[in-house]
């Protein structure tokens, strides 16, 4: 790839639902806390590309943003299978040995009909790869960003999934010409 890349990688607006459920693709961005959606469209970059993951959740978050977002399905969060839509103090009341062994090894643990962090980060590599050089702001998921502080940190997944990204925040990733470098993590703009 010709050209160095300058990432905005922001995790989207809380989800309007249960907290505690592993959120389906349509579930919908509360975007309420509008100073905060401000104050991240007046940092991010003119001109830039953007993207997002075809969630309907990072698609409310990048319209809010006043981006116009080319949905990459590889930016898409970890496919949680069968316990999607589920609430995670159900799955460990009930969901068996599986939900237990998954959080004993989460970056290469598999939910029923889904799939791995590590499933993920190589999904998320291939995404990257597409784009062009200059400044790119991405509207993600907080697995997403974790994959891609593990590509350009050459983590293990286990080790990117100490990350905290919150809701609204921030993550500034550059591809260069030497490598990658990191400007700042789970960033809160005010």
């Amino acid at each position: 790839m010709e050209g160095e890349t300058f990432l905005w990688l922001i995790r989207h607006a809380p989800v309007d639902g249960a907290a505690g459920t592993i959120h389906a693709n349509d579930a919908p961005a509360d975007l309420g806390d509008r100073a905060q959606l401000e104050a991240l469209r007046r940092c991010l970059p003119r001109n830039a590309a953007s993207y997002a993951s075809p969630a309907r959740r990072t698609v409310e978050t990048a319209r809010a943003l006043g981006l116009d977002a080319v949905l990459v399905p590889e930016f898409g969060e970890q496919n949680f299978g069968d316990w999607t839509g589920r609430r995670h103090d159900e799955l460990a009341a009930s969901g068996g040995e599986a939900y237990a062994q998954f959080w004993s090894d989460a970056a290469r643990g598999r939910p029923p009909g889904g799939e791995s962090f590590e499933d993920q980060v190589a999904r998320v590599r291939l995404g990257l790869a597409r784009i062009g050089a200059g400044p790119a702001t991405l509207v993600v998921h907080s697995g997403t960003i974790r994959a891609a502080l593990c590509i350009a940190l050459d983590l293990t997944p286990q080790a990117a999934l100490r990350f905290v990204i919150e809701p609204l925040s921030m993550t500034r990733i550059d591809r260069l010409a030497t490598g990658w470098r990191v400007g700042s993590v789970n960033q809160r703009i005010s």
